[in-house]
């Protein structure tokens, strides 16, 4: 049970690393949450939720997680990970675009992830933002 847990939802993870938008609405529920700690940004909706990843894979397109961990408990998923990319494309935020600076980024995160029915509900993501920015020297 928790291998299936855990599965399906890597899948969220994993539809963001192959940009696969099509997966990505369908591995997660009609309601899907999604929030980032350290951006302060929530959405409702994958078509929300699309939005910002898809600003995310436009400012990095070769963006990706790798996983290191994951532990499930009732309905939950704890995953560890490492975000790399390069910021090769323009960033939109909410505060307005970042031009690309050429410079790479490694970072350590976590993710809680809710699955019901066998997709994704919620994916609360907790990152540092700070570390990120150093490294594009944006900081």
């Amino acid at each position: 049970m928790s291998e299936a847990l855990i599965e399906a939802a890597k899948q969220s993870i994993i539809s963001y690393n192959e940009k696969d938008w099509a997966k990505a609405e369908a591995v997660h529920t009609d309601d899907f949450v999604y929030e980032e700690v350290a951006t302060h940004r929530r959405a409702e909706g994958i078509s929300e939720v699309l939005e910002i990843w898809k600003g995310w894979g436009a400012g990095f397109p070769d963006s990706k997680a790798t996983f290191h961990d994951a532990q499930a408990s009732g309905d939950t998923v704890i995953l560890e990970k490492t975000w790399t990319g390069t910021h090769t494309g323009p960033l939109i935020t909410p505060d307005g675009v970042v031009e690309a600076t050429g410079k790479s980024f490694s970072m350590r995160a976590i993710s809680v992830i809710v699955v019901r029915d066998g997709k994704v509900a919620l994916s609360r993501q907790y990152f540092d933002l700070n570390t990120m920015l150093s490294q594009l020297g944006l900081a």
